[in-house]
């Protein structure tokens, strides 16, 4: 895929200022906030896992929810964690290729064919998972027993309120 070539202004004609005076300042703009912290969370984690266990952060999240929820279908997997038909097909793919998960045969409609970790894939699990805490720990690190508390408070509240939001729109 190539860009476009951008049209290029000599900078005598240039505006100096094109800010708008309604521009959001990201940093403080919630959504912005929690997506840039969501990214780097997400980058730092799969730097992390992909070289010592095989797998990413989106393989990851398929992994931790198969290993508390087993035998649940693909669509069921991407409302659970959030993520796209795409990505949650992608991440089947490579787990069924590696032999961490299975399909119980069935329904010919493969978003409703229901999946599960193998021994192999609840052993990955197991081996990443103490570290998913340890780095979850490291992230909240100088928070109190309260705050923390709060926090996950805040986040349940949040994700009630899009999804108030959502049914609104």
């Amino acid at each position: 895929m190539t860009m476009p070539s951008l049209q290029t202004v000599p900078e005598s004609e240039a505006e100096d200022d094109r800010r708008s005076a309604l521009a959001i300042d990201m940093d403080a703009f919630i959504p912005a906030a929690l997506t840039n912290l969501a990214q780097k969370i997400t980058a730092t984690a799969s730097a992390t896992y992909r070289p010592r266990f095989g797998v990413g952060i989106t393989d990851w999240r398929v992994i931790a929810l198969l290993a508390a929820e087993p035998w649940i279908a693909p669509v069921q997997i991407c409302e659970s964690t959030g993520l796209d038909k795409a990505a949650v097909s992608r991440a089947l793919r490579d787990l069924l290729a590696e032999g961490l998960i299975e399909a119980r045969a069935g329904d010919s409609n493969r978003r409703r064919v229901p999946v599960a970790l193998t021994a192999k894939g609840l052993a990955v699990h197991d081996r990443i998972v103490g570290l998913a805490l340890e780095r979850q720990e490291r992230l909240l690190e100088g928070f109190s027993a309260e705050e923390r508390a709060q926090l996950r408070d805040f986040i349940v509240r949040m994700r009630r309120r899009v999804e108030t939001i959502k049914a609104s729109d």
